[in-house]
């Protein structure tokens, strides 16, 4: 087999010449922080997602920090999650002094097992954060059930989920706080950026004050036409806002969406295809409810042999890749801090040194995917 020159990376960012004149005539606007075109943004995810409010946000962890605070998570309060995350989640409970509690995953499709979220739930569990993970929903029917039985908070970490769907519901329509991400990484990017939905004016209210400083009222609001310079803090808040030149790119990839996501899946389907005869690895499970997967990312488990091992023989071949994630529960302030109440998550450990996510992006072509599949099959061959 060939080597080939150009290096193929895990992840790139599709960006077209819509997207650069969406940004182009943000830049020439002289208005370039938060505005109109957040606004613009905000509506139309509301319009994908079927949630009555969505705030732009600089990151989804600036998103997750600040819905625990509206929601007044606090010390003592227990939070359940799958431990096979980005840091990030638990990173934003530990912040606020809660407690996570990891609940293990389906090894197949590595999203979070509803079946074993109730054990977990104690007198001071106050809400389960369920990932989407890799763009393949969580059973959100047992989740929200458990939800209203216990009286807890559902928060969708939805980072992974523009245009996941679970039954004809997009991710975020549930009711429920969701907060996407829009990293470069992504099926939809504004190079840095969040976005959390909801519906619920109220907490709205709080999360808006919360972005920006404690403010009721933005710069787009005090500097703009007919516009009040004049403001007062009640509560301190955050500088978390999304400025207007991130939401312009945002609005150009979300109109792509649906073309972005179908070339996802289209390679999604040739890697199953093309590795689907290869032992030695363990290719990614759906979803057996009625879904519809994003396919964010392509994660397969390397069986045949150590992975680190696989990792370095994948770059001999020009290919890059990912690792998503190393489990929280293995994290060093999160075992010395939280471990004692871990319990088993044999599955999240008989995953986690497997992983590894292949390259997947919009803008590769067909024969790349072919080229990942045969230097697999030269690696698992070769040992």
């Amino acid at each position: 087999m060939k080597i080939r020159k150009e290096f193929l990376p895990f992840s790139r960012p599709s960006i077209g010449r819509d997207e650069i004149n969406k940004v182009t005539a943000c830049l020439k606007s002289g208005w370039i922080t938060t505005g109109a075109h957040c606004k613009e943004f905000e509506d139309n995810f509301c319009g994908l997602t079927g949630a009555r409010q969505a705030i732009s946000v600089s990151s989804a962890t600036a998103g997750m920090h600040i819905t625990l605070s509206a929601l007044n998570i606090v010390p003592q309060d227990e939070i359940i999650t799958p431990s096979m995350t980005f840091a990030s989640t638990v990173n934003m409970i530990a912040l606020r002094g809660a407690k996570p509690v990891f609940a293990d995953i389906d090894y197949g499709t590595l999203n979070i097992n509803s079946d074993l979220i109730e054990e977990k739930i104690t007198k001071n569990t106050r809400a389960i954060i369920p990932v989407h993970f890799a763009g393949a929903p969580a059973d959100m029917d047992k989740i929200n059930h458990l939800a209203r039985q216990y009286n807890l908070i559902v928060i969708e970490d939805a980072a992974h989920a523009v245009g996941t769907y679970y039954k004809g519901i997009h991710a975020g329509g549930f009711g429920y706080p969701a907060i996407f991400s829009f990293h470069p990484i992504k099926n939809i990017t504004t190079g840095e950026g969040g976005m959390i939905t909801l519906n619920d004016a109220v907490l709205e209210k709080k999360l808006r004050l919360l972005r920006f400083h404690g403010i009721e009222r933005d710069a787009w609001k005090r500097y703009g036409k007919s516009g009040n310079p004049s403001y007062d803090i009640a509560e301190p808040g955050y500088k978390y806002n999304m400025p207007d030149i991130l939401a312009s790119l945002g609005l150009a990839q979300l109109e792509r969406w649906q073309e972005l996501n179908l070339r996802r899946a289209r390679l999604a389907q040739l890697y199953l295809a093309g590795l689907k005869d290869i032992s030695g690895i363990d290719l990614p499970e759906i979803p057996e409810y009625d879904h519809i997967h994003a396919w964010h990312l392509f994660i397969i488990k390397i069986l045949a042999l150590n992975r680190e091992e696989f990792m370095n023989k994948l770059s001999d071949y020009n290919i890059g890749y990912g690792l998503h994630f190393p489990p929280a529960h293995t994290l060093s302030y999160v075992k010395e801090k939280y471990a004692a109440g871990a319990g088993s998550l044999s599955k999240t450990e008989q995953a986690a040194d497997k992983i590894i996510s292949l390259p997947l992006f919009p803008d590769m072509k067909d024969n790349d995917v072919q080229y990942v599949c045969s230097a697999i099959k030269e690696i698992i061959k070769h040992g």
